[in-house]
């Protein structure tokens, strides 16, 4: 759901992620959201997210990797990429549907997604299925377990201790 602050803002963590890095290690970035095609283009803008995006409006990818609807409480992980508290994060949801061009809700809200590695091939060496909005793998776990150059995710300056 593109409107989701606990998507974007992973999202915005995954466009930390250099192309180079990447390449190097002959892997794809790809998101797959649950939107319309229209909506790409301005949540690309919004997160600074320059890798590969589509769309699967049916949730038809969600249906058969067995992506659930709903939440699972039970889960007390939360995402290293999502900055916002609950409250801020979903006003700030709400204000974005109301503002963009389009008043939509981009997709099933409560529809969860999830991480995978493939490939080469159809071989899937990862898959992760969220139970929340706050259950995703840290990127850097994926970019491990991929083979790929691990990046810094803080915002806080790094001290080099001489």
């Amino acid at each position: 759901n593109f409107l989701c602050y606990t998507c974007k803002e992973y999202i915005e963590d995954l466009a930390k992620v250099p192309k180079a890095f990447l390449q190097e290690s002959n892997v794809r970035l790809i998101v797959i959201g649950q939107s319309s095609y229209q909506h790409i283009k301005p949540f690309c803008s919004l997160t600074g997210y320059t890798h590969e995006m589509y769309v699967d409006p049916q949730r038809e990818i969600y249906k058969i990797l067995g992506m659930k609807r709903g939440e699972s409480n039970k889960v007390s992980v939360r995402s290293p990429h999502v900055k916002s508290n609950i409250l801020l994060g979903s006003m700030r949801s709400i204000w974005r549907a109301m503002t963009g061009p389009a008043f939509d809700f981009q997709g099933d809200p409560v529809q969860q997604g999830g991480t995978l590695i493939i490939g080469p091939g159809n071989e899937v060496h990862f898959l992760h299925l969220d139970r929340n909005r706050l259950d995703h793998v840290p990127i850097n776990t994926v970019l491990q377990l991929a083979g790929v150059k691990t990046v810094s995710f803080s915002n806080k300056p790094q001290i080099i201790d001489i």
